[in-house]
């Protein structure tokens, strides 16, 4: 069976609910640090027609597909679901926005043209916005979409982001089944960076099938390979969602998200090799069994100091902690590669 068939087999099973075609999947605010300053930011996830890759089964440990309208949304729809996000931001002097969906923003069969334009227009004209982000497939990058975004957002900064996830073609197939080669990442992001849009890359630490240390090795070695055509990094650390692959083998004790330290342990060799780059991690799920953890007495504190650095970039913010779990953890790096594709559990 192919990694495809597997996935898409998982999907097929899963029932989901119907659901307001005229509310946002999620939204919520928060902080960030942009170009260098700690700025609000209003996260949307726009309820979209759906990923068109994760409908033919798509990658491994997404669960984001399930979140798409049971049928899609009206162009009255998109402006809705947009108008009850922005009141979350409503004591905000300026923020950024960050758009995400179930799959591409760019994508002309998941957000028509007619809404993706609404809703660009609707915060071209909000003066308290400051920035846009948005993110897509970078198959769905062309320069005359890059060129249509741009001309109505008219002078407020725009950003694409992509679900990178790793710069080997290998890992991104066999582990992470993303239907995209690096090269068509370098290919998109020099499109947005040709007409001044920055660019944010996305990377997975511990897909399936890849050791701790492999995993911690593969990202060193990704945001090398990434830092050339990105303006900023963003670590994800891989949690189980329902209906995924991913949850398929964890509840088969077959796979164990990644631990804290190693994250930690990534920031600080990558910042000391990337000093100008901004890398970012926020650990989601932090400290469940679902999510990346270390131990129950530490999970907390060191994920704050994840969110911390994030903010800084300063890798004395990360945290030094000596706890009881770390040398478990260096215990881990150290044989794991010999259980013969077991992984080692809590």
């Amino acid at each position: 069976m192919s990694l495809n068939k597997a996935v898409l087999d998982i999907r097929q099973r899963i029932k989901v609910k119907p659901s307001p075609t005229n509310e946002p999947a999620a939204s919520w605010t928060g902080t960030d640090l942009v170009d260098g300053v700690q700025t609000k930011t209003l996260t949307v996830i726009f309820k979209s027609a759906g990923c068109r890759w994760g409908k033919a089964g798509g990658c491994t440990m997404c669960g984001y597909v399930y979140d798409c309208a049971s049928e899609p949304p009206t162009l009255e729809d998109y402006e809705s679901q947009l108008a009850k996000a922005l009141r979350k931001a409503e004591k905000f002097s300026e923020f950024m926005v960050k758009i995400f969906t179930s799959g591409s923003f760019l994508d002309e069969q998941e957000v028509p043209p007619e809404a993706r334009d609404a809703i660009l227009k609707n915060l071209a004209e909000d003066s308290r916005v400051t920035k846009v982000l948005v993110e897509t497939r970078p198959n769905f990058v062309t320069e005359e979409n890059v060129q249509a975004c741009l001309s109505i957002l008219k002078n407020k900064p725009f950003e694409l982001a992509f679900g990178l996830e790793t710069s080997s073609d290998k890992i991104r197939k066999d582990s992470i089944n993303k239907g995209f080669t690096f090269r068509d990442f370098v290919r998109a992001a020099e499109t947005a960076r040709k007409y001044g849009t920055t660019v944010k890359a996305y990377l997975m630490l511990k897909p399936l099938f890849l050791s701790e240390k492999q995993a911690m090795e593969d990202i060193i070695r990704s945001i090398d390979d990434a830092a050339p055509y990105s303006d900023t990094i963003s670590i994800n650390l891989c949690n189980v969602q329902k209906g995924t692959l991913v949850e398929a083998l964890w509840e088969k004790g077959q796979y164990r998200p990644p631990w804290l330290w190693s994250i930690v342990e990534i920031l600080r060799k990558a910042k000391a090799a990337h000093p100008d780059l901004p890398l970012m991690s926020d650990p989601v799920g932090a400290g469940s069994k679902r999510g990346p953890h270390n131990c129950k007495e530490c999970d907390s504190e060191v994920a704050d100091s994840l969110r911390t650095f994030s903010l800084t970039q300063n890798p004395a913010d990360l945290s030094s902690r000596d706890c009881g779990c770390k040398e478990l953890w260096r215990q881990v790096l150290e044989i794991e590669d010999f259980t013969y594709g077991t992984p080692i559990l809590d």
